[in-house]
């Protein structure tokens, strides 16, 4: 009876530190869980709609306020789905924003080279319009990485770490230990790491510090690096024209 009573006894004093071991890991697991904000990816794509009135009307198809006001709506949508937990409906019409934020860019790309030969367009208006495809290329390819990579923002949440993806991010390479001194146990990508994937792209033609492992990742970047330089040639040939 008295050794039970000291196992009970030492069992209760060695209670105390694994109840405390249990409350860092719950906190932990809270964190780790933690929903990415949508706010990042809701302003590029409403930047990409105002940088619309900087390009040339004669670039452009319709009324400088129509893609603004389209992808107003389709994004307000995506962020009410997402609030209301309609994971399908919420990638759908994020999907669709997408789709027509492209479109808009791939137009007034294809209109300002066609309409380089004939000499119509004054400097000033070229400059504006090569400025404002190049700024929108990057915030709409950063946009299609995020939505796409491993999954999308909805996935990404229920794994909260990210481990696996289109993109090898040198955070995903660290072992727990670097992780810890870091703080980056939790890790997972945010907007911000796609931008800075997509602003490399368009400047360097490369992905610099985050190697691409998915073949849709890879053709992707091949056509945003396509933009970018059509849009940097045109202002080079513009530019000699001028000289």
């Amino acid at each position: 009876m008295t050794w039970l009573h000291d196992s009970q006894s030492l069992t209760h004093v060695h209670a105390g530190p694994a109840e405390e071991d249990v409350r860092p890991h719950t906190v932990s697991m809270i964190e780790r869980h933690a929903p990415e904000p949508r706010w990042p990816a809701l302003v590029a794509g409403m930047a990409v709609g105002i940088l619309y009135y900087v390009v040339p009307r004669q670039l452009t198809v319709g009324p400088p306020w129509l893609l603004l006001v389209v992808t107003g709506v389709l994004f307000a949508a995506t962020f009410f789905f997402h609030r209301a937990g309609r994971v399908e409906l919420n990638e759908r019409f994020s999907y669709a924003g997408m789709a027509v934020i492209t479109l808009a860019l791939m137009t007034s790309l294809s209109r300002l080279i066609m309409r380089l030969p004939g000499y119509t367009d004054t400097p000033v208006e070229l400059l504006r319009a090569a400025a404002a495809i190049w700024v929108s290329n990057i915030l709409v390819f950063a946009s299609w990485y995020w939505r796409l990579d491993g999954g999308g923002p909805n996935e990404r949440d229920k794994h909260g770490v990210h481990t696996d993806g289109a993109f090898l991010f040198p955070q995903m390479l660290m072992d727990q230990g670097q992780k810890r001194q870091m703080g980056e146990e939790s890790w997972s990508p945010g907007f911000v790491d796609y931008l800075f994937l997509a602003f490399n792209t368009s400047t360097a033609f490369s992905p610099t510090d985050v190697p691409v492992l998915s073949r849709w990742a890879k053709a992707m970047m091949i056509v945003q690096s396509i933009i970018s330089l059509a849009t940097v040639v045109v202002l080079a040939a513009r530019a000699v024209n001028i000289l």
